[in-house]
């Protein structure tokens, strides 16, 4: 990595550009980087920089189009996510993943099982020369991080049936009933090395995935999620021997009193690698609203350590997202990373500037600072008739004269 790119990163960081190239050396940061990306900004991910937050699109089996998903690429893209994965299933994976990464600076992950599925005829035809035929369309098209479910293990299927909600990761639970109908250790694990090699060629951040986080409550931090964490933690090792830049992904739904704990645990096992997490969500109650319970877990998550949020909306569990749905788990997303931010000590300003404008009244300075300017505008313009102060105090408002 040349030393423009730290020098490039640390002008919106924290951190001095040889500090980040240190962590980066350590293995403690990653710079997501497929030179194929031709219009990709870099970012960096990891030890003491911004909590960085990602956007999933892409079309399912039952819904979507191209142009549809373009829309959700351009929302991801204005409300400020730092990266997206495409995790389109079903027919033509490649065409979206194409005009996507051609459409976007940002940094680009993809989950290669998937297509993989698809192509070779089903999840029992799965083996690795169709795998690794897959993971190097992704390579040759520029992906820049993919999610490889390689630590999940045959020991690991009796913790498994002892779950509420048993395996919940699409990816993992394609892996899972692989490894039951052959009797068989999972593949990506057995052919690690392989897949380094590809990963190594093509410059493929790997995102180690947690085929085994907690999809309820009352799984989390079990024998099964640990135990995947322990194994994920000897891949890091070999990723770092093979030179090939690697993160860890984590739960999950995870009550919030044991979210130092997972960080914790991540950061113990894994040698120090970025944390890259789904929500967590700390309550299973809320479907239609679990961007909300992502955001509380995201912020708990980003103050304990966790490097790089992936955003939920308030479809998940239900269905696909919409455009406004997209747009909501981004904003909830920013909101928790920020918070986190500013527990560091990190971004504090930006917070000042708006509170400085609210205290004069500069309502058209709020709108541009706040993470909604359009929202922020439509309640605005909606309830206010004096120009000064907003519809809830009026001439009472606490803010006259003080």
């Amino acid at each position: 990595m040349q030393n423009r790119i730290f020098q490039q990163i640390a002008k919106s960081e924290p951190l001095l550009w040889q500090k980040i190239k240190k962590h980066w050396q350590q293995g403690k940061i990653v710079i997501p980087k497929n030179p194929r990306h031709k219009k990709l900004k870099p970012l960096a991910i990891g030890k003491d920089l911004k909590i960085k937050i990602n956007a999933n699109i892409g079309k399912s089996n039952e819904c979507s189009s191209l142009k549809e998903e373009m829309k959700k690429l351009k929302i991801v893209e204005k409300y400020g996510a730092d990266a997206v994965m495409d995790l389109s299933v079903g027919q033509g994976i490649r065409k979206y993943r194409q005009a996507i990464i051609k459409a976007t600076s940002l940094c680009f992950g993809t989950v290669p099982i998937y297509e993989a599925v698809e192509d070779c005829g089903g999840i029992y035809q799965l083996n690795i020369k169709n795998y690794l035929e897959t993971l190097k369309k992704h390579g040759e098209d520029g992906v820049d991080f993919v999610t490889i479910h390689a630590g999940l293990r045959r020991k690991f299927i009796p913790h498994i049936k002892k779950r509420l909600t048993g395996v919940v990761s699409r990816g993992g639970s394609f892996l899972y009933r692989w490894m039951k109908r052959y009797h068989q250790e999972n593949f990506l694990y057995t052919y690690f090395d392989e897949i380094l090699k590809v990963c190594k060629k093509y410059s493929m951040t790997i995102s180690l995935g947690d085929a085994l986080r907690p999809g309820s409550i009352a799984d989390n931090t079990d024998q099964a999620q640990i135990g995947e964490l322990k194994e994920l933690g000897k891949l890091v090792l070999r990723c770092k021997k093979a030179r090939v830049q690697v993160m860890v992904e984590g739960p999950g739904h995870v009550p919030i009193n044991k979210i130092e704990q997972n960080v914790k645990l991540q950061k113990k096992y894994c040698y120090g690698a970025p944390f890259y997490v789904l929500g967590p969500l700390v309550t299973d109650i809320a479907p239609g609203y679990d961007h909300i319970t992502a955001a509380i877990g995201g912020a708990w998550a980003g103050y304990f350590g966790t490097d790089f949020l992936c955003y939920v909306t308030p479809a998940e569990h239900l269905g696909l997202p919409s455009l406004e749905d997209v747009k909501e788990g981004v904003i909830a997303s920013k909101i928790a990373a920020h918070a986190a931010d500013i527990a560091h000590g990190i971004d504090g300003e930006w917070d000042k500037k708006l509170s400085a404008a609210r205290k004069k009244f500069q309502w058209d300075k709020q709108a541009k600072l706040c993470l909604d300017p359009e929202k922020f505008k439509k309640y605005r313009n909606k309830k206010s008739k004096n120009m000064r102060s907003c519809s809830m105090c009026g001439k009472y408002c606490a803010m006259y004269e003080n």
